[in-house]
């Protein structure tokens, strides 16, 4: 069977929590991925779970609030903010909590970030699936903002995210990328980039990363974990476009995951 295609919330931003769930429910997605951010929806648990039971849609995944715009979401100290997403994911049926690796100045939580992963993941079932990020560039300088650092294939983590549009940042190649990290890849952040040093979140397909031949790797190794559309509408003019962007990436994901690699 091919994998669940979900929604990430923060896909229909500036829209709320509440129009994610009603996109994804009338549009056919499988499933959403709850960013926890600044719409105050997304942080409270019992909001969540009524919109998952009013749409019957499940939750695949809590996005922990490790953002630099969401730093003082639930609080400042990083630790509480992964119990805090934990205890969101097993109170609305998630198994994957998605999380960025720390930042530079963060020294303290960097230092026992991954053995603090894998004890996350011991003490709460769950899949604490950290996310591939990028060098900050300066026209073609990389300056290493990410401690211990922004590709997961580097550590040893049992499970890992890939975000297309943080690999075109990063100028990497994601089908090596996922056979690098093997099963240990668990969640994928479906979208696009051109490369530029911004983070683009394009619909799949209207960018340089090769989201089809990638969706057709991840068919071909038997891919089972989840993918979660992931993309940039805040320049859509209204609902309607939005809409749009939202069914042609959900359909570029199902005709490529469909299709077997040659």
């Amino acid at each position: 069977m091919a994998p669940r295609v979900g929604l990430s919330t923060v896909s229909v931003y500036p829209e709320s929590s509440a129009h994610a769930f009603s996109y994804a429910a009338s549009l056919g997605y499988d499933a959403i991925e709850v960013m926890v951010g600044i719409d105050s929806l997304s942080q409270q648990t019992s909001a969540i779970k009524q919109l998952s039971d009013h749409h019957a849609m499940p939750v695949c995944a809590v996005h922990a609030p490790c953002l630099l715009f969401t730093q003082r979401v639930w609080g400042t100290e990083p630790w509480g903010k992964l119990e805090r997403s934990a205890e969101m994911a097993q109170a609305v049926g998630a198994e994957v909590v998605v999380v960025h690796p720390p930042f530079r100045w963060q020294k303290a939580y960097a230092r026992d970030f991954v053995d603090g992963i894998a004890a996350l993941e011991a003490s709460t079932g769950l899949a604490f699936a950290v996310e591939n990020m990028y060098p900050w560039r300066a026209s073609s300088r990389g300056m290493e903002m990410y401690l211990p650092g922004w590709d997961p294939s580097s550590e040893d983590y049992a499970n890992t995210t890939i975000d297309l549009s943080h690999a075109a940042i990063a100028q990497s190649d994601v089908i090596l990328m996922a056979k690098r990290l093997g099963d240990r890849l668990r969640h994928i952040h479906l979208t696009d980039g051109t490369g530029s040093a911004k983070d683009e979140h394009l619909v799949p397909g209207r960018g340089a990363m090769g989201a089809a031949a990638f969706l057709r790797h991840l068919t071909k190794v038997g891919f089972d974990g989840e993918i979660v559309l992931e993309i940039n509408t805040r320049k859509c003019k209204d609902a309607a476009e939005r809409e749009a962007d939202l069914r042609e990436s959900l359909e570029f994901a199902r005709q490529h995951l469909s299709v077997g690699t040659p």
